[in-house]
């Protein structure tokens, strides 16, 4: 997920409290303003005296020039750069977020953001929000906090479904509710993540968990809003992870709990062309998949020939990074 950060300079306790209920991940001050704003609640504050310094931890540049920008590339190279034009039309920021993923841009108009946020396909890292008015700082940190991502999903076709022995698997309970075809990406390997639906679907057994998602088994991969990946045994309440629905719509989700039980499990192998990749999942009626058109596939009902959506990337991961390495997981 893209960072948002406003900027309220002079301090105007209106904005910040607005900015706060809505979901801003900091609040740019002045250096006197600090304490104030954090009186108010518990967020990133930047300035002098705060979690995040200019100059220091933050790069502030005005771009009005081919120097300027070249200022900023070089400034990105240490860290966050906060990049601010008077015309974005007139300073394109594709030079900028082709060359770096440290750019933030400070935008005053809901059309701004929109340009800054899909520029070159990517979007700037954030977005620095700078306007008077409570109501349009709202909905433009709304923009970014209820945005949806994209998410690249490709049909793949089953191989085997075998049953497993016992073993231990992780149940996400997260913090939204999800729907049809939407659910969370998992896979034995980073680059093979399989689409498992969450607990939304009517069934005679269990009363349905929207919040849910029975996810797999402990050492599998999962996807973070941040496009890093993590272990299913390392979640925990309040860590981030991705909900994603079968057309690839994309979004941030609060882990609340995360359950660890011993389970019943079998694997499910599948194949995109000439790649193959597998999951882990618990042996029961109610783990199911995502077909392309967004129907839930029961594990227990599924056969060889059958269709799932994948989500599928080149090279390897290190700590959770993506890398461009030769990597073969079996």
């Amino acid at each position: 997920m893209k960072e948002v950060w406003i900027r309220v300079i002079p301090y105007r306790k209106d904005l910040i409290t607005t900015a706060l209920e809505a979901g801003a991940h900091g609040i740019w001050v002045e250096n006197e303003a600090v304490s104030k704003v954090r009186e108010l609640g518990r967020v990133k504050v930047l300035g002098e005296g705060g979690d995040l310094w200019p100059g220091r931890d933050f790069f502030p540049v005005l771009i009005s020039s081919g120097e300027d920008q070249e200022e900023a590339l070089a400034l990105a190279r240490k860290g966050p750069v906060v990049v601010e034009a008077t015309d974005w039309r007139i300073i394109p920021l594709e030079n900028l977020v082709a060359a770096s993923d440290e750019v933030f841009a400070v935008v005053r108009t809901k059309e701004e953001m929109t340009m800054a946020l899909g520029v070159l396909e990517k979007g700037v890292a954030g977005v620095v929000v700078d306007v008077d008015d409570p109501g349009l700082l709202r909905e433009m940190v709304l923009m970014v906090r209820e945005g949806k991502d994209k998410v690249e999903l490709v049909e793949a076709v089953i191989q085997e479904v075998r049953p497993l022995g016992l073993g231990d698997r992780v149940c996400v309970d997260t913090c939204t509710l999800m729907g049809k075809g939407e659910g969370m990406l998992v896979g034995n390997s980073s680059s093979f993540l399989f689409l498992v639906h969450a607990e939304s679907i009517e069934n005679p057994y269990v009363a349905p968990r929207p919040f849910r998602v029975n996810a797999g088994a402990v050492h599998a991969y999962t996807l973070t809003p941040a496009g890093k990946t993590r272990y299913l045994s390392e979640l925990q309440a309040g860590d981030e992870v991705l909900v994603v629905n079968h057309r690839g719509e994309a979004k941030g989700a609060l882990v609340g709990r995360a359950k660890v039980e011993r389970r019943p499990l079998l694997l499910v192998a599948a194949k995109v062309g000439d790649v193959e990749g597998s999951c882990i999942l618990q042996n029961a009626e109610t783990i199911r998949l995502v077909s392309p058109q967004g129907e839930p596939l029961s594990v227990v009902k599924l056969q060889p020939g059958d269709r799932v959506l994948v989500h599928g990337e080149k090279g390897g991961r290190h700590f959770g990074m993506k890398v461009e390495e030769t990597i073969h997981e079996k």
